[in-house]
């Protein structure tokens, strides 16, 4: 049975997806996500599933779960099933290299989503959230709710997933500018909430005096704020996390977090099978440039009502 927030995240994946009636029997798409435990994650396939299948394509989503053997059989899969093509969220910068350049040898489009690999001219097209503008936007507006002098912590995600390494360099241009915060731990949680937990436990029990949290994504955030919560800490701390994620919606609702930098999951994961089947009909891409950036946007108090369900946006693309 689909929870109430799952049933939210497949409305919005439907508004998003072309008007039917396009050709059925299109071919096949395999979708490859991370881990749709996550919301996030399960947004972006179910949208890439929804839109293929509106396409006349015969979708399935599937998931690697951060493991690169899993991502491997996966793609292996797909090549012994002659789809025609393959979306891919990569489980590694660098250990995904061989995954896609194995689909592509064997006459496979790899249409890369969320996350990037650091290799060019294999995938068809890499389509990914403007992180670095997402994390400088974030930061900035943490500048404004802290004290000059605050006291931080930062989460930050998977160290092979190169969005981690973006999101704390976007903080840091921003945060660099004021040289009286003081950064009192930084954490590898692994875009994990329990790890988000578990960890600003620790963090609380040696700088009990904490007022600020800025995180690399909304589940190591929320495991922040359970913590804070669990301690008594969390009233007059700002936490801010990204991805804009059905609980961090929640939570800026209640006032627990004070903003979420929204990752357009469902127009990037749209916008991949749009291109793919363009490539499956005409042999060439759709757009020239590999590499694609998507803005962020700024989920706040004052914005939040805007939102009619997780990672979506009335008016977003207009």
């Amino acid at each position: 049975m689909l929870t109430r927030r799952k049933t939210l995240l497949l409305a919005a994946a439907t508004a998003l997806t072309p008007m039917a009636g396009w050709a059925q029997d299109a071919g096949a798409i395999s979708i490859i996500v991370t881990d749709p435990a996550n919301p996030y994650w399960y947004t972006e396939g179910q949208v890439a599933q929804q839109t293929a299948e509106e396409m006349g394509y015969d979708a399935t989503v599937s998931a690697h779960k951060g493991d690169t053997n899993a991502e491997s059989n996966l793609i292996d899969t797909a090549i012994t099933n002659q789809v025609d093509a393959i979306i891919l969220d990569p489980a590694n910068a660098d250990g995904s290299v061989g995954a896609v350049r194995k689909a592509v040898d064997a006459g496979i489009p790899v249409f890369l989503v969320n996350a990037e690999i650091n290799q060019t001219g294999l995938a068809t097209a890499q389509l990914v959230s403007n992180n670095a503008q997402g994390a400088a936007l974030g930061a900035q507006h943490w500048t404004t709710l802290v004290e000059d002098d605050a006291k931080y912590v930062e989460f930050f995600g998977n160290p092979s997933d190169n969005n981690a390494a973006t999101r704390s360099n976007g903080y840091e241009t921003v945060l660099s500018q004021y040289p009286d915060l003081e950064k009192v731990a930084e954490e590898v949680a692994n875009w994990d909430r329990s790890q988000g937990f578990s960890k600003m436990q620790s963090i609380i029990q040696a700088n009990p005096e904490i007022d600020a949290v800025i995180s690399g994504n909304d589940e190591m955030a929320l495991g922040a704020i359970a913590a804070l919560k669990e301690s008594g800490n969390l009233e007059g701390t700002v936490v801010g996390g990204f991805d804009g994620s059905p609980d961090a919606v929640a939570a800026i609702r209640s006032g627990e977090m004070a903003y979420s930098v929204l990752q357009p999951v469902a127009v990037f994961a749209a916008e991949a099978v749009r291109q793919a089947d363009y490539y499956i009909k005409n042999g060439e891409p759709m757009v020239e440039q590999e590499k694609q950036l998507f803005d962020c946007v700024l989920i706040t108090p004052e914005n939040v009502d805007q939102y009619t369900s997780a990672f979506t946006l009335e008016g977003m693309s207009g």
